[in-house]
């Protein structure tokens, strides 16, 4: 489904990326994890071409994107970040429909879609069709940024940092959301986070990254039980500390 091979991104004489190789299967949640700039961000650009590679070479669907137009690579795959990038002059239906137009979907299309992924994602279509985003709370315009990025259906979602701006409830609750919906429809999903308890809840496997490489790359259970060195095995302790202060409390 997703293939990087050797890729590097260099800025002027500093590498931010550095010979990253791995591939995502179709239905995969991959978790690229690492503290702030490790080159989580960068990876994931590169992948739809808002960041175009230094060398090597990226394939979605067995496809050099190198070769392909960026729009239409763009158009196919969900985009979601933190933060979020709805039109405010929009209603929500038309900031969902937004792709859909593009790709010449007629109004009765665009606004079935629109229905649809609102009600899958908690959301009445009657309530909320028709507000403007700056009627919504956080994590309700959350929702309809991952409803947008879902709008054609695409294969392929990249998530940055998607709910790293919520409260923990409503993230907690836009977590299992979009599990249940990645799931269901069976949509790819590269995802980037610096929060250790949610890459190891949420992904199928993680990417661990510091200083643009891949320093180990498993299951959560596999890093979580068998760090390859000390970086890792620091990130893995963080949750695990976070638990012996919680149950502390509980005593």
């Amino acid at each position: 489904m997703i293939q990087l091979e050797n890729v590097r991104k260099d800025y002027g004489e500093t590498t931010a990326v550095r010979d990253v190789s791995f591939a995502v299967e179709e239905g995969e949640l991959l978790i690229l994890l690492g503290t702030s700039g490790c080159g989580k961000t960068t990876t994931l650009k590169m992948i739809n071409r808002l960041i175009d590679i230094s060398a090597g070479s990226i394939f979605v669907d067995n496809q050099d994107i190198s070769l392909m137009n960026p729009v239409q690579l763009r158009r196919s795959i969900g985009y979601v970040f933190q933060g979020i990038g709805l039109f405010p002059h929009m209603t929500v239906a038309q900031n969902i429909a937004i792709t859909p137009k593009l790709e010449g979907w007629d109004a009765a299309e665009q606004t079935r879609r629109a229905r649809e992924l609102l009600e899958m994602l908690n959301l009445s279509y009657d309530e909320f069709g028709d507000r403007k985003p700056a009627d919504l709370s956080g994590g309700q315009r959350q929702r309809v940024g991952v409803a947008r990025a879902l709008a054609i259906e695409p294969k392929i979602m990249l998530m940055d940092e998607p709910f790293g701006a919520l409260d923990p409830i409503t993230r907690m609750v836009l977590q299992k959301e979009y599990q249940k919906i990645r799931k269901q429809v069976g949509v790819t999903t590269i995802f980037v986070t610096h929060d250790m308890t949610e890459a190891l809840l949420m992904g199928d496997r993680i990417a661990a990254m510091d200083d643009g490489e891949i320093i180990q790359m498993g299951t959560p259970r596999e890093l979580m039980n068998n760090p390859v060195n000390e970086y890792v095995e620091q990130l893995m302790q963080a949750p695990k500390h976070q638990m012996r202060e919680l149950e502390k409390l509980s005593d």
